[in-house]
Protein backbone atom coordinates (compact mmCIF):
# COMPACT_ATOMS: atom_id res chain seq x y z
CA UNK A 1 0.00 0.00 0.00
CA UNK A 2 1.20 3.60 -0.89
CA UNK A 3 0.56 5.82 2.45
CA UNK A 4 1.04 9.52 2.54
CA UNK A 5 1.09 11.27 5.96
CA UNK A 6 0.98 14.94 5.83
CA UNK A 7 1.67 16.76 9.10
CA UNK A 8 2.43 20.29 10.47
CA UNK A 9 4.98 18.67 12.96
CA UNK A 10 7.78 16.54 12.35
CA UNK A 11 11.26 15.84 13.02
CA UNK A 12 13.92 17.00 14.29
CA UNK A 13 11.06 18.74 16.78
CA UNK A 14 10.26 16.13 19.46
CA UNK A 15 6.90 15.86 20.67
CA UNK A 16 3.93 13.35 21.30
CA UNK A 17 2.71 13.73 17.36
CA UNK A 18 6.26 13.41 15.94
CA UNK A 19 6.88 10.39 18.18
CA UNK A 20 3.78 8.49 16.88
CA UNK A 21 3.99 9.86 13.58
CA UNK A 22 7.79 8.32 13.45
CA UNK A 23 6.68 4.99 15.18
CA UNK A 24 3.95 4.78 12.18
CA UNK A 25 6.75 5.35 9.39
CA UNK A 26 9.39 3.01 10.21
CA UNK A 27 6.68 0.24 10.88
CA UNK A 28 4.82 0.63 8.03
CA UNK A 29 7.90 0.64 6.00
CA UNK A 30 9.20 -2.76 7.97
CA UNK A 31 5.87 -4.19 7.10
CA UNK A 32 6.53 -3.93 3.53
CA UNK A 33 4.37 -0.95 3.01
CA UNK A 34 5.69 2.57 0.74
CA UNK A 35 5.49 5.26 2.88
CA UNK A 36 5.82 9.37 2.38
CA UNK A 37 5.71 12.38 4.92
CA UNK A 38 4.93 15.94 3.31
CA UNK A 39 6.43 17.71 6.34
CA UNK A 40 7.67 21.44 7.04
CA UNK A 41 11.15 22.78 6.49
CA UNK A 42 13.26 23.17 9.68
CA UNK A 43 16.35 24.82 8.68
CA UNK A 44 18.09 22.90 6.10
CA UNK A 45 17.44 19.42 6.63
CA UNK A 46 19.23 18.19 4.21
CA UNK A 47 20.01 14.70 5.58
CA UNK A 48 16.41 13.62 4.87
CA UNK A 49 15.55 10.73 2.59
CA UNK A 50 13.69 10.89 -0.32
CA UNK A 51 10.07 9.46 0.96
CA UNK A 52 10.27 13.01 3.53
CA UNK A 53 9.58 15.95 1.36
CA UNK A 54 10.00 19.58 2.98
CA UNK A 55 7.53 22.10 2.61
CA UNK A 56 8.70 26.18 3.00
CA UNK A 57 7.75 26.80 6.93
CA UNK A 58 8.17 29.95 9.47
CA UNK A 59 8.32 30.04 12.84
CA UNK A 60 5.18 29.70 14.57
CA UNK A 61 4.67 33.37 16.25
CA UNK A 62 4.98 33.21 20.44
CA UNK A 63 6.05 29.67 19.93
CA UNK A 64 9.63 29.76 18.69
CA UNK A 65 9.55 25.30 19.31
CA UNK A 66 7.06 24.96 16.34
CA UNK A 67 6.71 25.66 12.68
CA UNK A 68 3.88 27.02 10.67
CA UNK A 69 3.84 25.99 7.26
CA UNK A 70 2.61 28.35 4.22
CA UNK A 71 -0.53 28.34 3.63
CA UNK A 72 -2.33 27.23 0.30
CA UNK A 73 1.48 25.83 -0.28
CA UNK A 74 0.31 24.04 -3.92
CA UNK A 75 3.74 22.20 -3.48
CA UNK A 76 1.81 19.86 -1.34
CA UNK A 77 -0.31 18.96 -3.55
CA UNK A 78 2.30 18.08 -6.61
CA UNK A 79 4.08 16.01 -3.93
CA UNK A 80 1.05 13.84 -3.43
CA UNK A 81 0.25 13.84 -6.74
CA UNK A 82 3.67 12.24 -7.99
CA UNK A 83 3.08 9.98 -5.46
CA UNK A 84 -0.11 8.62 -6.35
CA UNK A 85 -1.56 7.34 -2.36
CA UNK A 86 -3.90 4.68 -1.94
CA UNK A 87 -4.39 6.77 1.03
CA UNK A 88 -3.54 10.01 2.36
CA UNK A 89 -3.52 10.52 6.61
CA UNK A 90 -3.61 13.94 7.72
CA UNK A 91 -1.68 13.85 10.91
CA UNK A 92 -2.75 17.37 11.91
CA UNK A 93 -4.98 20.01 11.56
CA UNK A 94 -2.74 23.22 10.50
CA UNK A 95 -2.12 24.60 6.96
CA UNK A 96 -0.30 21.44 5.80
CA UNK A 97 -2.59 19.10 7.36
CA UNK A 98 -5.45 21.53 5.18
CA UNK A 99 -3.41 20.93 2.46
CA UNK A 100 -3.50 17.02 2.26
CA UNK A 101 -7.16 16.85 3.08
CA UNK A 102 -7.66 19.63 0.23
CA UNK A 103 -6.08 17.10 -2.17
CA UNK A 104 -7.63 13.72 -0.77
CA UNK A 105 -10.96 15.14 -1.59
CA UNK A 106 -10.06 16.82 -4.69
CA UNK A 107 -8.60 13.28 -5.94
CA UNK A 108 -11.38 11.32 -4.31
CA UNK A 109 -8.26 9.96 -2.28
CA UNK A 110 -9.32 7.78 0.85
CA UNK A 111 -8.94 10.21 3.73
CA UNK A 112 -7.66 9.41 7.54
CA UNK A 113 -6.92 11.98 10.11
CA UNK A 114 -5.87 12.01 13.28
CA UNK A 115 -6.51 13.95 16.57
CA UNK A 116 -4.09 14.41 19.07
CA UNK A 117 -3.63 17.82 20.34
CA UNK A 118 -6.78 19.42 22.50
CA UNK A 119 -6.89 22.96 20.89
CA UNK A 120 -10.46 23.41 22.27
CA UNK A 121 -8.85 23.60 26.05
CA UNK A 122 -5.81 24.90 24.60
CA UNK A 123 -7.69 28.33 23.22
CA UNK A 124 -9.89 28.29 26.49
CA UNK A 125 -6.29 28.75 28.20
CA UNK A 126 -4.29 30.72 25.48
CA UNK A 127 -7.21 33.21 24.43
CA UNK A 128 -10.23 32.68 26.72
CA UNK A 129 -13.43 30.93 26.94
CA UNK A 130 -15.02 32.59 23.56
CA UNK A 131 -12.44 30.83 21.38
CA UNK A 132 -13.56 27.39 22.18
CA UNK A 133 -16.37 27.28 19.92
CA UNK A 134 -14.90 28.50 16.54
CA UNK A 135 -11.72 26.43 17.45
CA UNK A 136 -14.88 23.47 17.94
CA UNK A 137 -16.48 24.23 14.52
CA UNK A 138 -13.59 24.33 12.58
CA UNK A 139 -11.89 20.84 13.82
CA UNK A 140 -15.39 19.51 13.14
CA UNK A 141 -15.57 20.01 9.46
CA UNK A 142 -12.15 19.36 9.28
CA UNK A 143 -12.55 15.84 10.45
CA UNK A 144 -16.09 15.24 8.97
CA UNK A 145 -14.44 14.44 5.26
CA UNK A 146 -12.47 11.25 6.82
CA UNK A 147 -13.09 7.70 6.59
CA UNK A 148 -12.04 7.30 10.30
CA UNK A 149 -10.29 9.86 13.21
CA UNK A 150 -8.18 8.37 14.85
CA UNK A 151 -7.26 9.48 18.64
CA UNK A 152 -4.94 7.72 21.62
CA UNK A 153 -7.90 7.49 24.56
CA UNK A 154 -11.74 6.66 24.36
CA UNK A 155 -12.21 9.80 26.80
CA UNK A 156 -11.22 12.19 23.64
CA UNK A 157 -13.31 9.56 21.32
CA UNK A 158 -16.44 10.34 23.10
CA UNK A 159 -15.70 14.03 22.94
CA UNK A 160 -15.08 13.73 18.71
CA UNK A 161 -18.26 11.89 18.90
CA UNK A 162 -20.29 14.72 21.00
CA UNK A 163 -18.52 17.16 18.65
CA UNK A 164 -20.64 15.38 16.05
CA UNK A 165 -17.26 13.15 14.44
CA UNK A 166 -19.18 9.50 15.08
CA UNK A 167 -16.33 8.18 13.08
CA UNK A 168 -13.66 8.55 15.55
CA UNK A 169 -11.70 5.36 17.08
CA UNK A 170 -9.33 5.14 19.39
CA UNK A 171 -5.44 4.18 18.25
CA UNK A 172 -2.25 5.53 19.12
CA UNK A 173 -1.37 4.68 22.73
CA UNK A 174 1.69 2.70 22.39
CA UNK A 175 4.98 2.58 24.19
CA UNK A 176 8.70 1.33 23.19
CA UNK A 177 9.16 -0.95 25.91
CA UNK A 178 12.63 -1.87 24.50
CA UNK A 179 13.82 1.86 24.76
CA UNK A 180 11.68 2.33 27.86
CA UNK A 181 12.81 0.33 30.72
CA UNK A 182 14.59 0.10 33.80
CA UNK A 183 17.22 -2.13 33.22
CA UNK A 184 18.74 1.67 31.79
CA UNK A 185 18.94 2.06 35.29
CA UNK A 186 22.89 3.70 36.45
CA UNK A 187 24.25 3.94 39.99
CA UNK A 188 26.70 5.96 38.43
CA UNK A 189 25.08 8.77 36.45
CA UNK A 190 22.25 8.74 39.50
CA UNK A 191 25.76 9.13 41.81
CA UNK A 192 26.72 11.90 39.45
CA UNK A 193 23.69 13.86 39.23
CA UNK A 194 23.61 14.25 43.24
CA UNK A 195 20.77 11.79 43.92
CA UNK A 196 23.02 8.40 44.87
CA UNK A 197 20.70 8.20 48.36
CA UNK A 198 17.45 10.12 47.38
CA UNK A 199 14.87 9.34 45.61
CA UNK A 200 14.29 11.36 42.38
CA UNK A 201 11.01 13.19 41.41
CA UNK A 202 10.71 13.84 37.88
CA UNK A 203 8.68 15.70 35.77
CA UNK A 204 8.86 15.61 31.37
CA UNK A 205 6.73 18.02 29.37
CA UNK A 206 6.96 20.86 27.02
CA UNK A 207 7.16 23.48 29.50
CA UNK A 208 3.87 25.37 28.91
CA UNK A 209 0.40 26.85 30.01
CA UNK A 210 -1.52 23.70 28.91
CA UNK A 211 0.74 21.33 30.95
CA UNK A 212 -0.56 23.24 33.67
CA UNK A 213 3.40 24.03 35.17
CA UNK A 214 1.34 26.08 37.66
CA UNK A 215 0.44 23.08 39.58
CA UNK A 216 3.86 20.98 38.93
CA UNK A 217 5.72 24.12 40.50
CA UNK A 218 3.67 24.37 43.25
CA UNK A 219 3.76 20.20 44.42
CA UNK A 220 7.17 20.57 43.67
CA UNK A 221 7.73 23.72 46.66
CA UNK A 222 5.48 22.10 49.06
CA UNK A 223 7.00 18.80 48.69
CA UNK A 224 10.63 20.36 49.01
CA UNK A 225 9.63 22.24 52.37
CA UNK A 226 8.18 19.41 53.83
CA UNK A 227 11.26 16.81 53.14
CA UNK A 228 13.88 19.16 51.89
CA UNK A 229 17.06 17.57 50.68
CA UNK A 230 15.77 14.10 51.03
CA UNK A 231 14.19 14.25 47.32
CA UNK A 232 15.91 15.45 44.02
CA UNK A 233 13.86 17.05 41.81
CA UNK A 234 14.45 17.03 37.84
CA UNK A 235 12.64 18.68 35.23
CA UNK A 236 13.21 17.57 31.91
CA UNK A 237 11.72 19.85 28.79
CA UNK A 238 11.82 23.20 27.10
CA UNK A 239 9.03 25.85 26.22
CA UNK A 240 7.63 29.19 26.87
CA UNK A 241 7.53 28.68 30.86
CA UNK A 242 10.89 27.09 30.98
CA UNK A 243 12.53 30.24 32.40
CA UNK A 244 9.82 30.68 34.74
CA UNK A 245 10.06 27.20 36.31
CA UNK A 246 13.94 27.60 36.33
CA UNK A 247 13.37 30.67 38.49
CA UNK A 248 10.56 29.17 40.63
CA UNK A 249 12.63 25.94 41.19
CA UNK A 250 16.28 26.95 42.55
CA UNK A 251 15.95 23.77 43.96
CA UNK A 252 15.31 21.28 41.04
CA UNK A 253 18.14 19.51 38.16
CA UNK A 254 16.93 21.24 34.97
CA UNK A 255 17.37 19.14 31.92
CA UNK A 256 16.19 21.16 29.20
CA UNK A 257 15.56 19.32 26.05
CA UNK A 258 16.73 15.74 25.60
CA UNK A 259 16.77 13.44 22.97
CA UNK A 260 15.55 9.82 23.22
CA UNK A 261 18.11 8.01 24.23
CA UNK A 262 19.32 10.30 26.85
CA UNK A 263 15.36 10.57 28.02
CA UNK A 264 15.42 7.11 28.44
CA UNK A 265 18.14 7.38 30.44
CA UNK A 266 16.61 9.69 33.43
CA UNK A 267 13.40 8.16 33.38
CA UNK A 268 15.47 5.05 34.45
CA UNK A 269 17.30 6.50 36.98
CA UNK A 270 14.20 8.33 38.62
CA UNK A 271 12.26 6.33 40.91
CA UNK A 272 8.69 8.93 40.52
CA UNK A 273 6.96 10.65 37.68
CA UNK A 274 4.57 13.70 38.20
CA UNK A 275 2.10 14.87 35.47
CA UNK A 276 0.04 17.25 36.15
CA UNK A 277 -1.26 18.36 32.95
CA UNK A 278 -5.28 18.20 32.12
CA UNK A 279 -5.45 18.44 28.55
CA UNK A 280 -3.79 15.30 27.23
CA UNK A 281 -5.31 13.20 24.65
CA UNK A 282 -3.23 10.36 25.83
CA UNK A 283 0.25 11.76 27.54
CA UNK A 284 2.67 9.64 25.69
CA UNK A 285 5.41 10.59 28.79
CA UNK A 286 3.09 8.82 30.86
CA UNK A 287 3.35 5.96 29.89
CA UNK A 288 7.04 6.06 28.43
CA UNK A 289 7.73 6.73 32.23
CA UNK A 290 5.51 3.61 33.58
CA UNK A 291 7.72 1.57 31.18
CA UNK A 292 10.42 2.91 32.35
CA UNK A 293 9.70 0.82 36.23
CA UNK A 294 8.04 4.42 37.49
CA UNK A 295 4.62 5.17 39.43
CA UNK A 296 3.09 8.13 38.02
CA UNK A 297 0.78 10.85 40.63
CA UNK A 298 -0.98 12.19 37.10
CA UNK A 299 -4.37 14.38 37.10
CA UNK A 300 -7.14 11.99 36.63
CA UNK A 301 -8.58 13.50 33.57
CA UNK A 302 -8.52 12.94 29.95
CA UNK A 303 -6.41 10.14 28.17
CA UNK A 304 -4.16 9.96 31.05
CA UNK A 305 -6.44 8.46 33.46
CA UNK A 306 -6.74 5.77 30.92
CA UNK A 307 -3.40 4.45 32.06
CA UNK A 308 -3.89 4.85 35.65
CA UNK A 309 -4.94 2.42 37.96
CA UNK A 310 -5.12 4.81 41.02
CA UNK A 311 -3.26 2.72 44.14
CA UNK A 312 -1.73 -0.09 41.44
CA UNK A 313 0.63 1.81 38.93
CA UNK A 314 0.31 5.02 40.27
CA UNK A 315 -1.84 7.91 42.04
CA UNK A 316 -4.86 9.83 40.06
CA UNK A 317 -5.49 13.13 41.53
CA UNK A 318 -7.96 16.18 40.79
CA UNK A 319 -6.32 18.29 38.19
CA UNK A 320 -4.68 21.49 39.56
CA UNK A 321 -4.82 20.35 43.12
CA UNK A 322 -1.34 21.05 43.97
CA UNK A 323 -1.85 20.04 47.76
CA UNK A 324 -2.47 16.74 47.07
CA UNK A 325 -0.09 16.61 44.26
CA UNK A 326 2.50 17.46 47.18
CA UNK A 327 0.61 15.10 49.41
CA UNK A 328 1.08 12.34 46.89
CA UNK A 329 5.04 12.88 46.18
CA UNK A 330 5.47 12.93 49.99
CA UNK A 331 3.94 9.45 50.43
CA UNK A 332 5.54 7.69 47.48
CA UNK A 333 9.02 9.30 48.53
CA UNK A 334 8.53 8.53 51.94
CA UNK A 335 7.21 4.10 51.33
CA UNK A 336 9.43 2.87 49.17
CA UNK A 337 7.63 -0.34 49.14
CA UNK A 338 4.59 0.73 47.81
CA UNK A 339 6.93 2.95 45.08
CA UNK A 340 8.70 -0.51 43.78
CA UNK A 341 5.39 -2.44 43.81
CA UNK A 342 3.93 0.47 41.98
CA UNK A 343 6.70 0.84 39.73
CA UNK A 344 6.74 -3.08 38.76
CA UNK A 345 3.08 -3.07 38.25
CA UNK A 346 2.97 0.57 36.02
CA UNK A 347 6.04 -1.58 33.81
CA UNK A 348 3.48 -4.67 33.30
CA UNK A 349 1.06 -2.38 31.88
CA UNK A 350 3.22 -0.52 29.54
CA UNK A 351 4.88 -3.68 27.99
CA UNK A 352 1.04 -4.41 27.30
CA UNK A 353 1.05 -1.59 25.26
CA UNK A 354 4.00 -2.26 22.68
CA UNK A 355 3.43 -0.47 19.43
CA UNK A 356 3.84 -3.73 17.67
CA UNK A 357 0.43 -4.48 18.53
CA UNK A 358 -0.94 -1.15 17.59
CA UNK A 359 0.71 -1.74 14.70
CA UNK A 360 -1.11 -5.03 13.71
CA UNK A 361 -4.44 -2.87 14.07
CA UNK A 362 -3.62 -0.14 11.84
CA UNK A 363 -3.01 -2.06 8.63
CA UNK A 364 -6.83 -3.42 8.28
CA UNK A 365 -8.07 0.54 9.59
CA UNK A 366 -6.08 1.29 6.07
CA UNK A 367 -7.21 -1.60 3.99
CA UNK A 368 -10.72 -0.96 4.94
CA UNK A 369 -10.44 2.81 4.40
CA UNK A 370 -8.75 1.91 0.72
CA UNK A 371 -11.66 -0.31 0.37
CA UNK A 372 -14.71 2.06 0.92
CA UNK A 373 -16.65 -0.89 1.99
CA UNK A 374 -16.17 -4.57 4.38
CA UNK A 375 -14.45 -6.59 2.35
CA UNK A 376 -13.61 -10.72 2.57
CA UNK A 377 -10.69 -11.02 4.79
CA UNK A 378 -11.08 -7.26 5.49
CA UNK A 379 -12.34 -6.05 9.53
CA UNK A 380 -14.66 -3.74 8.74
CA UNK A 381 -14.11 0.03 8.98
CA UNK A 382 -17.64 0.07 10.24
CA UNK A 383 -17.47 -2.31 12.89
CA UNK A 384 -14.17 -0.48 14.01
CA UNK A 385 -16.11 2.82 14.73
CA UNK A 386 -19.11 0.85 16.40
CA UNK A 387 -16.88 -0.78 18.58
CA UNK A 388 -14.67 2.63 19.27
CA UNK A 389 -11.20 1.44 18.27
CA UNK A 390 -9.23 -1.41 17.12
CA UNK A 391 -9.17 -4.20 19.58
Amino acid sequence: MRISFVTDTWLPEINGVTTVLATMHRGLQRRGHTVQVVAPRYGHDTDDPPDIVRRPSIVMPGYAYSRLALPFDRGTGRALRAFRPDIVHVVTEGPLGAAGRRFAISAQVPLVTSFHTDFPRYAAKYLGRWAVSPVRSYLRRFHAAAAATQTPSEATRLELAELGLPRALVWGRGVDSRLFSPQRRSGARREAMGAAHRTVVLHVSRLAVEKDVDTLVASYQRAHDRLGDALCFVVAGDGPRAAAVRAALPFAIHRGFLGRPALADLYADADLFVFPSRTETCGLVVLEAMASGLPVIAANEGGVRENLRTGINGLALPGGDAAAFAAAIEELAVDGQQRHAMGQAARAFAVARDWERELDALEPLYASARAGSPTRGRVPLERMVAEGGLR
